[in-house]
């Protein structure tokens, strides 16, 4: 049975009058809360509205543009305060909808497809919440909902704890790397361009794009495979333009690093078994180590507090900052003695498989999910 968005939620317009209320959160498009980062210091908190948990928040400005809508379920706080210009709601009787329920449905591409088209002659793409809420979606039993729920808080809580995991890897080798980094003599600084070359990609244009094929990688992509995130939005070209690429230019191999160069910089990706190609002037690629796991010691480098301080200072640009090879390749990095060095590598490697194996497993139940948000419709 497929009920209206308003027939399940019921409107929420609570002032934090007394302003004793002062953790301030907004949501952000990929569906979640996030802390303001405004300074609060000296304003009216009176003139916000609270949030309490299981209730939910949206922003209905601009959909159309975005192709998304930012709606989530407060989860992390019993309570919080927001911007008025948020709509807040929350499920009318539990009986009839679950909370957890309504926000899979919300997480659906295609919720937010139709919500887009619905925008479209909204102003400046802005969705009244008039028109939100006559959206429908299939309510099916309670019982029924519930064990959807639970499947997917399984697959969702498995998500997290291998995530949780790796990050306890990645903060484990980063403290193994900066105590080594930091008592290695500084006269062992070599430049980046003595230890491997460093190269760009040959252009692809747009019109070089095709449905299906080989995957094509921009800044946005590396990032998402340096997080181990499925690609939000693949891009391919041909088979035949990659094999020209290839034989004529050559392309990234495993153990090769990506970084990207163009607004969000310095992310790396080591490279795996795979084929791919990607964007000139948005990533430089380092290959051709001159020793072998020495592109381990660089990689783990690269996520060190101690490369983003040295990225800071030599990144040009005022309006949009980036990084060039010259520069990258100028950068002086510490390189310890090839005992020293083996042993760490032979470390990395052990820990960056483990990291990578939960990554995959990340990526196959990330695909779970989706498939399960994709079945509430059937």
């Amino acid at each position: 049975m497929y009920k209206t968005i308003e027939e399940l939620v019921t409107r929420i317009d609570e002032k934090n009058s007394d302003g004793t209320v002062s953790e301030l959160i907004g949501v952000s498009i990929d569906k979640c809360f996030i802390k303001s980062v405004a300074n609060t210091n000296g304003t009216d908190l009176s003139k916000y509205k609270i949030i309490r948990k299981n209730d939910f928040a949206v922003s209905l400005m601009q959909v159309s543009r975005d192709g998304k809508i930012p709606v989530a379920r407060l989860e992390e706080y019993e309570e919080a305060i927001m911007s008025p210009a948020y709509p807040i709601f929350r499920v009318k009787d539990k009986n009839v909808i679950l909370p957890e329920y309504l926000e899979m449905w919300f997480k659906r591409p295609e919720f937010d497809r139709e919500a887009a088209f619905i925008a479209v002659g909204g102003v400046r793409g802005s969705m009244p919440w008039e028109e939100f809420a006559k959206m429908k979606l299939p309510v099916p039993p309670i019982e029924k909902q519930r064990k959807i729920v639970n499947a997917y808080k399984i697959v969702t809580d498995r998500i997290a704890l291998k995530q949780k995991i790796n990050d306890n890897l990645e903060a484990t080798l980063n403290t193994v790397f900066v105590k080594m980094y930091e008592e290695t003599d500084e006269d062992s600084s070599v430049l980046l361009s003595e230890l491997c070359s460093l190269a760009s990609s040959k252009r692809v244009f747009a019109e070089d794009y095709v449905s299906d094929g080989v995957p094509f990688y921009r800044g946005k992509e590396i990032t998402q495979k340096r997080n181990g995130e499925p690609i939000s939005d693949p891009l391919f070209i041909s088979h035949n333009h990659f094999a020209s690429l290839k034989a004529n230019y050559g392309i990234p191999v495993c153990g090769d690093i990506l970084i990207t160069a163009v607004g969000t910089i310095g992310n790396s990706y080591f490279v795996q078994d795979e084929e791919f190609y990607f964007k000139d002037g948005n990533i430089i690629w380092l290959k051709d180590f001159i020793e072998p796991s020495l592109n381990y010691y660089i990689y783990d480098y690269m996520q060190t507090p101690i490369f983003k301080r040295q990225l800071e200072g030599i990144c040009i640009g005022s309006t949009q900052t980036a990084l060039t090879i010259v520069a990258l390749s100028n950068l002086k990095v510490k390189k310890p003695r090839t005992a020293e060095l083996a042993l760490y590598c032979k470390k990395s490697k052990a820990l960056r498989s483990a990291i990578q194996t939960n990554n995959g497993e990340i990526e196959r139940l990330t695909q779970v999910a989706k498939a399960m948000l994709a079945s509430l419709s059937r």
